[in-house]
């Protein structure tokens, strides 16, 4: 990766101008970041050591903890050690790094939330072909295409991002390094390609989507025809949640990429930012265990254990 322009550094955004603020985005920050932590991490022991759970669903739902805490470790310390050390510099190549990183997290999560909704669907609308389906070689085969596409993905627009020439400066108005930001600082038309590729992307991942969305439609379907109301209810307290996330995080990953780099809102982008990049981390074992008595169960035991 190469880049004709000279910068050695770039400066990321400052939460805060006062000393207060900075500490307190830092205790906030950090208490997110270790709740993503602790809620992913028991979520990860629980079904690696319940030998119940070594089951399609909580393999997929491990693979999916272990991506959130990649992509939470991969912006938050950073951003915390800014705010507390009073210092918004990240090296050239440590953009990269984390630009690379957060890419292959989050498009690998979204793969991944794709193949979870499939494997919901197959539980619930064809609970008789549900072994032959999703068998445990075919379940590996999934994982690793959601991990795989993810590195892909994000290789080619970290290596594409990174060799844009940039002289705009090297300010960047968001807490990480992310593709919009960077094509502010491009020169002329070079940042064209990189559009074309991020547009590719999203049909692609709006293909995704559209599938969740008709596989739940299939699974509410299949749940509106089950007699006993408890099961209706305890069926769609269960799907729900997880569609609202999935919908949180494609709506503002879209308006995140999709938006024109020379449109900006400071405050705006940084809300998005917080909500494609933060909070599902943080509340994705929450919405995975909450209502789930066997993760419960799991969880109580490792506490008695």
């Amino acid at each position: 990766v190469s880049n004709s322009s000279s910068i050695t550094h770039f400066l990321l955004l400052a939460f805060a101008d006062t000393r207060e603020l900075q500490l307190l985005h830092f205790w906030l920050f950090l208490g997110i970041y270790l709740a993503a932590l602790l809620g992913n991490g028991l979520i990860i022991t629980a079904i690696a050591c319940d030998h119940h759970l070594h089951t399609p669903m909580y393999f997929f739902l491990l693979n999916l903890s272990l991506l959130d805490l990649g992509s939470i470790s991969t912006t938050l310390p950073k951003t915390m050690a800014n705010s507390l050390w009073e210092n918004r510099a990240i090296s050239y190549w440590g953009c990269a790094a984390q630009f690379f990183l957060f890419l292959f997290f989050i498009s690998a999560e979204y793969s991944l939330l794709t193949i979870m909704s499939y494997n919901r669907y197959v539980a619930i609308c064809k609970p008789l072909h549900y072994g032959t389906l999703l068998g445990g070689r075919v379940c590996v085969h999934m994982a690793a295409a959601a991990w795989g596409t993810g590195f892909i993905y994000s290789l080619v627009h970290t290596a594409n991002t990174f060799s844009i020439p940039l002289c705009q400066g090297n300010v960047l108005d968001q807490f990480f390094c992310e593709i919009p930001q960077i094509l502010k600082l491009s020169c002329s038309d070079s940042y064209l390609r990189e559009v074309g590729l991020i547009v590719v992307s999203f049909c692609l991942y709006f293909g995704c989507f559209v599938f969740i969305v008709v596989s739940y439609v299939q699974i509410f379907r299949a749940v509106l025809r089950i007699p006993s109301q408890q099961g209706q209810h305890k069926a769609f307290s269960t799907c729900l949640p997880h569609l609202a996330v999935v919908s949180l995080f494609i709506s503002t990953g879209m308006f995140a990429y999709l938006k024109p780099p020379y449109i900006s809102f400071p405050l705006l982008d940084l809300m998005v930012a917080v909500l494609y990049s933060v909070v599902p981390p943080a509340v994705n074992p929450l919405i995975y265990s909450m209502r789930n008595q066997e993760l419960k169960d799991a969880l109580s035991k490792l506490g008695q254990g």
